[in-house]
């Protein structure tokens, strides 16, 4: 039997098929391999309890991809979430996902949520950055529905990874999206400012028969890959155009002067909140110990 892994809890996996969802274990020797399956994942399995629809997991089929965190395979497209405000949103912490995003070179669309408790101003801000960036933006509320039927709309026939730091509205957005009550939505903690966990695990809904959303557990950091700061600047699109143009070959636009991408922060072309974020992650890099 062929299917794909949809959840996957504490060593048992549900695999879906066209007819049902079997909980499955999955062999030894994936173990022995230092293998594991995913959600996302296309298996095969043997049934051994075809009533109560219980199998074990034999083979892994070949991957799409393979995300480290969230850890899911076979993605399309990512989608991660962040609120306008309550929480405030944390640009540093959205670049980092797109940064891990183009490593893995999976397409990523950004939506920020709760356009309902936020101001104009702060939504244009933000377009302004990540459009330019070269990322398509949505605004979204699930109070008002505001920006959901276009976020339907582009993500039709794609099999998504639903991210974002808890309490931006995750669950909320999926639910509206789905037009049912799938998830449990969480509160924001008043003492620390931040949402409450409630996605425990990865898993994968059906939106329609060739749509399919990856819920994945809220993040407060995010996992750099183990990149060379020197190689850092090729993981932000908007600094393409400018690799040839400065006065130094290789030229990573820190330190080094007559710098094209520079020129172009002070003409306004590019970001300077997206520059300044990447000048904490290649210090971050920089700094780590290399073995």
């Amino acid at each position: 039997m062929q299917g794909k892994i949809v959840k996957g809890i504490a060593g048992f996996y549900y695999v879906n098929t066209s007819d049902n969802t079997y909980e499955c274990k999955a062999k030894g020797a994936f173990r022995n391999k230092s293998q594991k399956p995913l959600v996302g994942d296309d298996v095969e399995f043997d049934i051994t309890d075809s009533n109560n629809l219980k199998g074990n997991i034999t083979k892994l089929l070949k991957r799409k991809n393979h995300l480290i965190r969230p850890e899911v395979a076979n993605v399309d497209l990512a989608l991660v979430v962040i609120a306008l405000s309550n929480p405030e949103p944390n640009l540093n912490l959205l670049d980092r996902f797109l940064v891990m995003m183009e490593y893995n070179e999976v397409k990523t669309y950004i939506c920020f949520n709760k356009t309902d408790e936020s101001h104009d101003e702060k939504m244009e801000l933000f377009r302004d950055i990540y459009e330019k960036a070269g990322y398509k933006v949505f605004f979204t509320s699930t109070y008002d529905g505001n920006g959901i039927d276009d976020l339907k709309k582009e993500i039709k026939g794609k099999t998504i990874v639903f991210a974002g730091p808890s309490g931006v509205g995750k669950s909320s957005l999926l639910n509206a999206i789905t037009d049912k009550q799938l998830m449990d939505t969480g509160s924001i903690s008043e003492k620390i400012g931040r949402g409450k966990h409630t996605t425990r695990h990865s898993e994968i809904f059906a939106i329609t028969h060739d749509t399919y959303i990856f819920d994945t557990p809220g993040f407060s950091t995010v996992f750099v890959p183990e990149i060379d700061e020197n190689n850092l600047r090729f993981f932000y699109p908007e600094f393409y155009k400018y690799e040839n143009k400065c006065k130094y070959n290789g030229c990573v636009h820190i330190n080094e002067p007559s710098c094209a991408l520079k020129e172009a922060i002070e003409e306004g072309n590019v970001s300077r909140e997206r520059y300044e974020s990447y000048k904490l992650i290649f210090e971050e890099l920089k700094n780590k110990v290399k073995y």
